[in-house]
């Protein structure tokens, strides 16, 4: 009862103190649009934006579905005093070209190893949000780079609803059904071809197998709110199938954590980025 009073104090003043920094997060760094730091590379056929911050270690940080740079920005901000903070924008989102017809997880992975034989990195960590997670799961199951660490937050193998609940799937289809509804008019108000391709990746995509995940040699840190897109049960899965792996349910929080409570999430990437631990032990 005394460690559940003393973990629930902590939570608070965690949760207080992102209150407080969450009203005032105007960064000095326009993270995601930064001339000084972002450079462009060609990869696989495709122009890719990237920016750097920091010494030290390579750690990439790699965003969610349909979003960007920016939506790292909490994390870039925190790790860059650590780190060499490494974040990109994914094929065909933010500042980085398309260049293809059928995106495909197993393509941005190929793209990120290319960034990281471009910067000729000896050895990496990721920090992977959603689709990023995915990412982060990918080139750990390829070994095509030399990675210690990785941070999965909000991952999943597979496409269905053992793994994800039932709502996000529904909506995507919505948000699919629409965007070709747009693209059959001619409408060009936004990249409709870019968000059916998005929403495919979500609906069709990933299919990674237990035996795809005991390839990864790299200690990994399987993140999720208990109130996630992913299934509680999937994330419990995908930790028992790992040879190095931990797990976090974090409390009353959903997929957004990295940017709705990043105080708490950073805390427990940061943990476990910079601990030993001894994988002999049973889980």
């Amino acid at each position: 009862m005394r460690y559940q009073t003393k973990f629930q104090i902590i939570l608070l003043l965690l949760t207080l103190k992102f209150c407080f920094i969450n009203a005032q997060n105007n960064f000095d760094i326009p993270y995601g649009s930064n001339e000084s730091a972002g450079k462009f590379v060609k990869i696989n056929g495709a122009k890719i934006y990237y920016e750097e911050y920091g010494k030290g270690e390579p750690l990439l940080l790699i965003h969610g579905c349909g979003a960007d740079i920016k939506s790292m920005e909490y994390q870039i901000d925190y790790f860059k005093s650590k780190y060499r903070v490494i974040v990109a924008d994914s094929r065909g989102q933010g500042k980085s070209e398309l260049k293809t017809d059928s995106l495909t997880y197993s393509q941005i992975t190929k793209d990120w190893e290319g960034l990281v034989r471009h910067l000729k990195l000896d050895s990496i960590n990721i920090l992977g949000w959603s689709d990023g997670g995915i990412i982060g799961l990918k080139m750990g199951i390829s070994r095509k780079t030399r990675i210690k660490k990785i941070v999965a937050m909000g991952a999943n193998l597979k496409p269905d609803t053992t793994a994800v609940n039932s709502w996000a799937p529904e909506k995507v289809r919505r948000d699919q059904a629409q965007a070709k509804e747009m693209l059959a008019k001619g409408d060009t108000s936004q990249d409709w071809n870019l968000e059916i391709q998005l929403d495919g990746l979500l609906l069709n995509q990933p299919n990674i197998s237990h035996s795809d995940l005991k390839k990864i040699t790299a200690s990994v840190l399987i993140m999720v709110g208990d109130r996630d897109i992913i299934k509680n049960e999937h994330a419990v899965e995908i930790f028992n199938n790992l040879p190095k792996g931990q797990l976090c349910i974090m409390p009353g929080i959903n997929h957004g954590a990295p940017r709705n409570n990043p105080i708490i999430f950073n805390e427990i990437a940061n943990r476990f980025l910079t601990e030993q631990f001894d994988y002999t032990q049973r889980k």
